[in-house]
């Protein structure tokens, strides 16, 4: 008996199990078992990152060391900066860091540096060290020897660290913060550190550095051409090469190792500035003015680059572009591309004091003389013992007297005076001797 029209029947009759069809899914059900086992990876739980290949900290430094040895010293500071990532409680790493921020002129970053590596470690004399030398050359000289004695009280011993006491002494000396006989005593901290370690660059360095801020340019030029042997690929020691060529009137020389400088860190307007100032001084004011211009385009806001620009604008002629650019340097002020330029306060200094005759001179040409008069009287009252400034204040003065007399009356035709290049006037020259720069601590 059966349920008519349903499949089901108590009758039906039983087929034979397919054993190759059964053989065949087994295969693939253990092949699908070993792929997903043995070759796809198994994902990671939602939430925890996937294991990554890491350098070891160690690389990063040895790849550090070789950059600022080629003297690429940005890519070396970011080389030190991921060893710091990868072992971040290692302060020898940051003074590492600091040492060649300071080179590359980073000095607030090196100030930084070297202070993370006293956080990790109060009792290292190269992280008080390198702090110390980045605080000397932000001009805080009183701190600057705090930490440069307390890295001596640590490890008398230290050579790098008597290198730099010798140049914050010197620097303080000069700017008349130093301590009574500073002077004696950082030549005698340079000789400690060179009788220290002679084949260390800082020490070379540092005892060329006393030679020049001493005037004794021979023995400062055999230093840093000891210290460049040390490593030749730095810029700041060409530069530096470059500024006691120029103390012994070799400008050939001096030129040569600015544009060494520039080919080793284009970035840094400082040996342009020199080297306008150099081609200045031996009269290629041509050369001096393209230099000039090419400082101001890297950077474009610095008030004292402007004023360099302006001052060899005047000696090729250029009067009215001379007037603009000293105008940004005396007044301050937005230039035509908005950059913003502070002005420069008249204080007793031979270059700032360039800036200023040399923009009533300016003035005083293009016959503006109701702004060149008040220069002139300024140049009188605040620097009163610059002789090149009461000189050009006095030329100042006889120039708006000539342009008054020389005033046109009704009905005549007016003498032009806004050529962008007049010929020189006769008469006495009102072009002064170029003043050498001053030495800074440039690193």
């Amino acid at each position: 008996m059966y349920l008519k029209g349903s499949k089901w029947s108590m009758n039906r009759k039983r087929t034979r199990p397919n054993w190759f069809r059964i053989i065949l899914l087994a295969l693939l059900v253990l092949a699908g078992a070993y792929v997903d086992r043995f070759v796809i990876a198994p994902l990671p739980p939602v939430g925890v990152p996937t294991p990554t290949v890491t350098r070891a900290p160690e690389s990063f430094i040895t790849e550090g060391d070789q950059l600022f040895k080629d003297g690429k010293l940005p890519q070396a500071i970011e080389a030190y900066k991921q060893a710091i990532a990868a072992q971040p409680d290692n302060p020898a790493i940051y003074v590492t860091l600091a040492r060649v921020q300071v080179f590359a002129g980073q000095y607030k970053d090196a100030q930084t540096s070297a202070e993370d590596a006293i956080l990790l470690n109060a009792d290292n004399s190269m992280a008080h060290a390198v702090l110390a030398w980045s605080l000397d050359f932000q001009g805080d000289y009183v701190k600057a020897q705090d930490e440069i004695k307390r890295a001596l009280v640590l490890d008398s011993n230290n050579a790098i660290a008597h290198a730099y006491y010798a140049e914050i002494l010197m620097d303080a000396s000069s700017t008349g913060a130093g301590e009574l006989g500073g002077l004696e005593k950082s030549i005698e901290e340079s000789k400690v550190a060179v009788g220290l370690a002679p084949d260390l660059l800082e020490t070379r360095r540092a005892r060329a550095y006393i030679y020049e801020n001493t005037s004794n340019f021979e023995e400062a030029v055999r230093e840093y051409q000891a210290a460049i042997a040390i490593n030749p690929n730095i810029a700041a020691l060409h530069i530096a090469l470059g500024r006691s060529y120029r103390g012994l009137g070799i400008y050939d020389q001096a030129i040569q190792e600015y544009n060494q400088a520039i080919s080793l860190n284009p970035d840094d307007p400082t040996p342009y500035l020199y080297t306008s100032r150099a081609y200045a001084a031996v009269g290629e004011f041509q050369k001096a003015l393209q230099y000039a211009q090419s400082a101001v385009q890297v950077n474009p806001t610095d008030s004292s680059l402007r004023g360099n620009l302006g001052v060899m604008y005047y000696r090729n002629l250029y009067w009215p572009e001379a007037a603009t650019e000293l105008g940004y340097v005396v007044n301050g002020g937005f230039t035509e591309e908005g950059d913003r330029i502070d002005s420069i306060n008249l204080i007793p200094d031979p270059r700032i004091a360039e800036f200023y005759y040399t923009y009533g001179l300016a003035l005083a040409r293009i016959n503006r003389c109701g702004e060149a008069l008040p220069v002139a009287q300024m140049l009188q009252a605040r620097v009163p013992s610059d002789e090149d400034a009461q000189y050009n204040a006095i030329e100042i003065i006889n120039r708006c007297q000539q342009n008054l007399d020389t005033t046109p009356t009704p009905g005549e035709t007016p003498v032009a005076t806004e050529s962008a290049s007049p010929p020189p006037s006769g008469g006495a020259s009102t072009e002064t001797p170029t003043p050498e720069e001053i030495a800074t601590p440039t690193p």
